[in-house]
Parts: structure tokens; C-alpha cells; sequence
């Protein structure tokens, strides 16, 4: 039988960080993968991401603008990151994000 160790609360918040900061390093990496192919497959991408973000740090009393949230998400400026590395998403991924956030 597989039993899990006991994870007390303040290394159970410094492994979700670790875990975060993984998946935002993760995330900038993948530019090929584009935010509405995340929402198709997920549900969430970096906007989503960066919001919840912006959420948290508002909840504690900072001033987190959205643009500030999504730079420390993306890595640089999202203006600057959509120039670098968005492109036009398919008719059927328009499609497929239509039918499920219409």
C-alpha cells in the first residue's frame, strides 16, 4: 500500500510554489502553444493565469495591474510577446473556443 507522507501547511504552500513557478517557466518556453489551444484543451491559458494572479496579489492589498500581472506570466510585456509569438488561430480552433465560451 502506497501511503502518502504527511505535508505540513508551510511545505505544502512552498511546493505549490515550486510547482507554479514550473508551469510559468513551463509556459514560456512552449510559445509554439498558443492561449486558444489552451482554452480548447484546459479550460485556462496565460490570460487566465495572469488573472488569477492579479486575483491574489488584490486579495493581500497589492495594487497588481493586469499589464504587470501578465508581464511576471509571460515574461516580457504581452504586446511584446503576441508580436514574438502569436499567430492567427484556425477556423477550427475559432470554432471549437466559439462552442465552448459562446
Amino acid at each position: 500500500m502506497n501511503k502518502e507522507p504527511h505535508i505540513d501547511p508551510a511545505t505544502n504552500l512552498e511546493l505549490e510554489a515550486a510547482a507554479f513557478r514550473t508551469l510559468v517557466a513551463h509556459l514560456r518556453e512552449r510559445t509554439d502553444v498558443q492561449n486558444i489551444d489552451m482554452m480548447n484543451l484546459t479550460g485556462f491559458c496565460r490570460n487566465c493565469l495572469s488573472r488569477w494572479y492579479q486575483e491574489a496579489a488584490q486579495e493581500r492589498g497589492l495594487d497588481l495591474s493586469k499589464d504587470g500581472a501578465r508581464e511576471i506570466i509571460y515574461g516580457m510585456p504581452f504586446d511584446e510577446w503576441k508580436v514574438k509569438h502569436q499567430t492567427e488561430a484556425s477556423p477550427q480552433a475559432k470554432d471549437a473556443f466559439a462552442k465552448s465560451h459562446g
